[in-house]
């Protein structure tokens, strides 16, 4: 375990013995908001004037504006704090990149935020100017960042605020495995968490800071693993891992807070659809007394402030011609469901990996591979938008086409499976090919029954691929693809070939079809 100064010898030399009151605080925090600044369905994609009005919406930044007024006002003392990736997502992220999203998060009056891996996509450029724009802290506390000339003297890795006449340290923490998940450049190196967060805890302390909490992006079981090795963290406010902690939600995927030694973690789902309220009473020597709370659900009960609206309104003029566009129709709900996509065939990923495939087989290309994490949102039945498909697939990735032996192809389906117990978006969605997972192997030694064509994969046989670009190029850990040989990543945009798949196929009905088979 790694150790530090308790918080008592801490704060009797702060003190010099004289008594204190206990002191309390009201965190308020998000995470994983994916520029949602337009009211949700409960697919998490777009929700229409007309649902909104009659209550059915969630989220958006004209209800967190009210939500976050109101919760402030039942505190005598509060901060705001976001878990990371307020990037990427919406068509409001591909137009104004990271502007919007310091505007708004000016507008609600963040105290603090981590970097989330979102926050990479477009490099350190976009970071920096988002950086540039916020009046708070943006912190990384696992990383060095200082051969990047955009970053280094500017991205910290943690801060201390104060609120109510007592000092808060804040420490950020993104995925060790950013650099596989995002483009941050290769001047930057990413680190472990536990030693990156136990040397800041120190610095603090040393600095006579008895309230330590970490915003972490980096997902709800590491997390706990942190929180069990890190000693001297008081609370914990994650994301990534899009997790709902609740006492009352019976999706919960834990209690909320999760405490783990002294230390509370919390998170609260994604793209705007819960506001967490944590309240937390510390004693003298900086240690918790209680930590109560639960995430508030921003649901059409919660008014939405008029000039968020309006303002909201004004930025999405420029977007309404390309995503109002009506591109096809689903007979049934298209589903997209992140837990289900990142674990077993999904309907979403069967659509999209024969939409790639469909688009390239004359090119001699076999099989298609798409990333769970790559598929956003569900598509609910009715008429589609080309800003529905743009909300599935956000990421301007294009078609790559590529050849690799079947021993590759292999590695790449172990490399899919070898996260599923935590979710992780390299799980592969495919067409032309079929596969079967025993989730209860062990990582690298899961994957078997490899059909292509209706054919037993062959080890030798050098096979045509089409992915996207992202992938082609190691992306979630899919790094025997980069020496592939004829790769070509400049294909068309993955969401306009799906809406032109589905736009063929007139009305579409979704379909599983057992291509993957969970033992």
């Amino acid at each position: 375990m790694l150790m530090r100064l308790t918080h008592t010898v801490a704060a009797l030399a702060l003190t010099a013995g004289t008594a204190m009151a206990d002191y309390t605080l009201t965190i308020l925090h998000t995470n994983d908001f994916h520029a949602r600044f337009e009211p949700i369905s409960k697919y998490d994609s777009g929700c229409g004037a007309e649902d909104n009005a009659e209550g059915k919406c969630f989220g958006g930044s004209a209800r967190l504006v009210t939500a976050i007024a109101d919760a402030r006002a039942r505190s005598n003392n509060s901060i705001l704090v976001d878990g990371g990736d307020q990037f990427q997502g919406t068509l409001f992220y591909t137009y104004y990149k990271g502007a919007l999203a310091a505007e708004m998060m000016n507008k609600l009056g963040y105290d603090g935020m981590t970097v989330g891996n979102h926050e990479f996509d477009d490099g350190p450029e976009v970071l920096a100017g988002f950086m540039s724009a916020v009046n708070f802290p943006v912190l990384m506390s696992n990383a060095d960042v200082s051969g990047e000339p955009l970053l280094a003297d500017k991205l910290a890795k943690s801060a201390v605020i104060e609120r109510g006449g007592e000092k808060i340290g804040l420490i950020g923490l993104t995925p060790q495995d950013t650099d596989e998940l995002a483009s941050p450049g290769d001047k930057i190196t990413f680190s472990a968490p536990e030693e990156a967060v136990a040397a800041e805890v120190a610095k603090l302390e040393a600095a006579g800071v008895n309230k330590i909490i970490v915003l972490s992006h980096s997902g709800y079981s590491v997390d706990q693993r942190v929180a069990a090795a890190v000693s001297g963290i008081d609370v914990i406010v994650g994301g990534h891992s899009n997790s709902l902690l609740s006492n009352t939600n019976e999706r919960a995927v834990g209690a909320y807070p999760t405490m783990v030694g002294d230390t509370a973690i919390v998170q609260a789902y994604a793209y705007g659809k819960f506001l967490g309220e944590l309240n937390v009473t510390f004693n003298d020597a900086g240690e918790i007394v209680t930590a109560t709370g639960e995430p508030i659900v921003i649901d059409g009960s919660v008014a939405e402030d008029a000039d968020t609206v309006a303002r909201i309104a004004e930025a999405a003029a420029p977007l309404d011609e390309i995503r109002n566009k009506v591109v096809a129709e689903a007979a049934t709900e298209i589903g997209g469901d992140r837990s289900v996509c990142r674990a077993m065939e999904c309907s979403m990923g069967s659509l999209i990996a024969d939409a790639m495939l469909d688009r390239v087989k004359d090119q001699g290309i076999e099989i298609a591979i798409q990333n769970g994490g790559g598929i956003r949102a569900s598509i609910d039945a009715g008429p589609i938008t080309m800003g529905e498909v743009l909300t599935v697939l956000p990421f301007q990735n294009t078609l790559s086409t590529f050849q690799v032996d079947g021993k590759t192809l292999i590695a790449a389906l172990e490399n899919g499976v070898s996260q599923l117990e935590e979710g992780a978006g390299r799980f592969p969605q495919v067409a032309g090919m079929t596969y079967a997972i025993d989730p209860a192997a062990a990582a690298g030694a899961r994957i078997s029954d490899v059909m292509v064509g209706g054919a037993p994969i062959d080890m030798a046989k050098v096979y045509g691929v089409v992915s996207n670009n992202y992938v082609r190029n190691g992306g979630d850990g899919y790094k025997m693809f980069k020496g592939a040989a004829n790769a070509y990543d400049f294909g068309p945009d993955l969401a306009d070939v799906t809406a032109e798949f589905l736009a063929a196929k007139g009305p579409f009905t979704p379909y599983t079809d057992g291509r993957i088979t969970v033992k």
